[in-house]
């Protein structure tokens, strides 16, 4: 009798999952279920419609580091299957992939359809079946394995199931979970966008500084990279990797909370008073306006300098002491008060889902029912901005197939 795995969910983890599992055991069949009429969506938008598949980060200690949740069940996971295996499986199937400076790796297409189709082309040749707008209702634990319950009053009968359907950003909708006997991680969103209502600074939207650094207070959270002023406030990566440390704390505050952003990065407001006197000296006789010595965008600085009541007719030498004292506290300590979050849906990345306590981290099985497996974001897993959220998906996807492949 051919044996029959139900992969559910048609993104990144669950196409990896049965592409795999179809290639490993070619008297498996395979049929992935997915609930919408697209496949592979957040792939398709990922990285502005680049695809940022996976991360130049080889080293197993500094990798586990980028996710907020699940570190200690990821050390195991990646010893099976890490960043170096997906640019590995990739390649072999004639799709390259190239790293950036700070270690986001791409298809050398720039084009997400290259991954995409690559991953097809797989399912094509792997004869895995694809069933679209199929919803799962529920999955029943049978004897001989299981009875999915899909829309439409469609029963479909299988031996193992993985569930790759992603998060969800309501508790309800993990209820048909629930009644496998899993624990659910309440959701809460991650990797989100900090609103700043009415303030000033959002007229200088589209300007980025490269090196910033932004502290919630009255917490320990706090992190440094590219900052981006939007029209509804501050996003890029810093602020990206701040929400996913800080998700459940966030949640708890209803996304209301103070920030400090200090422009220059590291250098803090001690040793910017350190080195004043020697920009007073260096640039005495010019207009302050025309002479930024920190790389800063000009219109921010002139807007830092209006904040702090300078004209832009004075010169460095003529810079009187309070209106110093308040530009040195703004370039390394400028407060702002964040109301309400604004998440990419394409993109919407949840922490929560499955406790990892239930699930084998080296086969990706569930604890609590034998054949059922689990791979990418429905577990309480989630990765900073970089392709860690896309390395998770593959790494779980490929364990799973490997573990019922050999069933």
């Amino acid at each position: 009798m051919q044996k029959k795995l139900i992969v559910i969910g048609g993104g990144a983890a669950g196409f990896f999952c049965a592409v795999n599992a179809a290639r490993m055991n070619p008297q498996l069949k395979v049929v992935l279920l997915e609930k919408s009429n697209k496949l592979l969506s957040k792939v398709k938008v990922s990285g502005g419609g680049r695809c940022n598949t996976t991360n130049a980060c080889t080293e197993i200690s500094d990798l586990v580091k980028k996710y907020p949740r699940g570190e200690q069940f990821l050390k195991k996971a990646f010893h099976r299957f890490s960043t170096k295996d997906t640019v590995a499986w990739f390649s072999a199937r004639g799709v390259e992939l190239h790293a950036e400076a700070d270690g986001r790796m791409f298809p050398v297409t720039n084009d997400s359809q290259t991954i995409i189709n690559c991953l097809l082309q797989e399912a094509d040749s792997c004869k895995v079946e694809v069933k679209m707008q199929c919803e799962v209702k529920s999955i029943e634990s049978a004897a001989d394995g299981f009875k999915i319950h899909t829309s439409g009053d469609t029963l479909i009968e299988a031996d193992f199931v993985c569930v790759a359907c992603g998060g969800f950003p309501k508790s309800a909708m993990f209820q048909w979970l629930k009644a496998t006997g899993h624990q659910i991680h309440d959701p809460v969103p991650s990797l989100f966008t900090f609103n700043i209502p009415h303030h000033p600074v959002t007229a200088l939207m589209g300007l980025s500084v490269p090196d910033a650094s932004v502290k919630i207070s009255g917490t320990k959270l706090k992190e440094s990279g590219p900052l981006l002023i939007t029209h509804w406030g501050l996003s890029g990566p810093v602020v990206l990797r701040l929400s996913a440390w800080g998700a459940r704390e966030l949640a708890e505050m209803d996304y209301e909370f103070n920030i400090l952003v200090n422009w220059l990065g590291h250098t803090n407001e001690a040793d910017l008073r350190n080195e004043w006197a020697g920009y007073r000296e260096q640039y005495a006789a010019q207009k302050i306006a025309n002479r930024n010595p920190f790389g800063l965008p000009s219109r921010l600085w002139v807007f830092l300098l209006e904040q702090s009541g300078v004209t832009e007719d004075t010169r460095w030498a003529e810079l009187k002491s309070r209106e110093q004292n308040k530009l040195i506290q703004l370039l390394t300590v400028f407060p702002f008060s964040v109301k309400g979050k604004t998440t990419f849906k394409e993109e919407f990345v949840t922490c929560g889902g499955v406790v990892l306590t239930e699930i084998n981290p080296q086969t990706m099985e569930s604890k609590l029912v034998p054949n059922l497996y689990f791979a990418g974001e429905v577990m309480d897993v989630d990765g900073i901005t970089g392709g860690f959220n896309f390395q998770h998906a593959w790494t779980s996807g490929w364990i799973a197939a490997d573990s019922i492949a050999s069933k």
